[in-house]
């Protein structure tokens, strides 16, 4: 049995909205807009209904009420602005975690089984900035965890922190960025979404590519009439199924003989960009073209997955509701309170 207040219990609701919008955003990396609105709406009504309560409330009360509101409305919505204007992380990470700091202002209470959750609060007491510090701290274990499984692997590279080794056959249901270039491992390659849109503007599998690289990096050969590129989301190709692996062979050549080819566009990059008629994720025409030079000569390369930003929220709002703050907890262990 668990005893809260009715706000309270309603905010529960938020665990398996982002609980489903964790696993589509692992599945996709795409969660729709429309996921926010119920709780969005919620948390409009929780706003007005425990305001209501605190402006009848004694002084104290009214205080830390006010209190959480203006630092989860007044201080986390706009660093959630601010990460997503720097492209810390993504739209749909923006609109969710607006949507933490407008439902989560003060922190809940639960009495379960004769415990009170959760157990860490701290000073300010607004819980969205817990659910924030939280996700951040659930967040800095992925590149730890990538750096541990490439040491392990022998693979050493300066992107080990960042990425992992992918087979092509992988690439065309892989989420991420591609980290080489014809140059050698970076961090300018080309969104692996861009390249999906490429290939389904173009009507090509990456098997195919690979097999008659020679042939389509011709911009001559662009087709006609091209297929919508779509956003790139994995498995929504307008032409059917993804094909990873039909027995395409890659062409093996050198850096040189991929920059001599002669051609004003080689792969038709910039063709296929002036052509949509939205961006493709930032990517530029150079990106692009190095792109599908890579995808095309090798058999592995390095990728960045990225981070589902959704995931280490959802992590983070469990532990927030059970144990509450872990930043203060980690400082109190140091001994340093807030």
């Amino acid at each position: 049995m668990v005893n809260a207040t009715l706000p309270d219990l309603l905010r529960l609701l938020a665990i398996p909205v982002f609980g489903w919008a964790a696993w589509h955003d692992v599945e996709s990396r795409r969660v729709a807009n429309r996921t926010w609105y119920p709780l969005a709406a919620l948390a409009v009504v929780l706003l007005v209904w425990e305001g209501w309560v605190a402006l009848h409330a004694p002084p104290l009360e009214r205080r830390w009420f006010l209190l959480g509101v203006v630092v989860s409305l007044g201080f986390v919505a706009p660093l959630v602005l601010v990460f997503w204007w720097f492209r810390a992380f993504g739209g749909a990470d923006m609109k969710a975690f607006l949507v933490v700091a407008a439902l989560f202002p003060t922190y809940p209470t639960y009495e379960v089984a004769g415990w009170t959750l959760p157990v860490q609060q701290t000073l300010l007491g607004a819980f969205s900035l817990t659910i924030l510090t939280n996700t951040v701290i659930v967040g800095a274990l992925y590149p730890v965890s990538l750096f541990v499984r490439n040491l392990l692997a022998g693979r050493f590279s300066k992107v080990m922190f960042v990425g992992r080794v992918t087979p092509w056959e992988e690439i065309p249901t892989a989420h991420g960025r591609l980290l080489e270039t014809p140059d050698g491992v970076g961090r300018s390659g080309v969104d692996l979404d861009a390249v999906r849109m490429y290939l389904r503007w173009r009507g090509v599998t990456l098997a195919e590519l690979r097999e008659r690289a020679h042939e389509l990096r011709d911009p001559a050969t662009l087709p006609d009439d091209p297929n919508p590129p779509t956003d790139g989301a994995v498995g929504l190709d307008p032409n059917g199924p993804e094909e990873v692996a039909d027995g395409g062979t890659a062409v093996q050549r050198s850096t040189e003989d991929e920059a001599s080819s002669g051609y004003e566009d080689p792969w038709g990059a910039a063709a296929f960009l002036d052509d949509i008629d939205h961006g493709a994720y930032g990517t530029t025409s150079t990106q692009l073209r190095e792109g599908l030079t890579v995808l095309a000569t090798e058999d592995e390369v390095w990728v960045s997955p990225g981070i589902p930003f959704i995931v280490p929220m959802f992590v983070g709002l469990l532990v927030a509701f059970g144990y509450g703050d872990l930043l203060a907890g980690i400082l109190g262990v140091l001994g340093v309170a807030i």
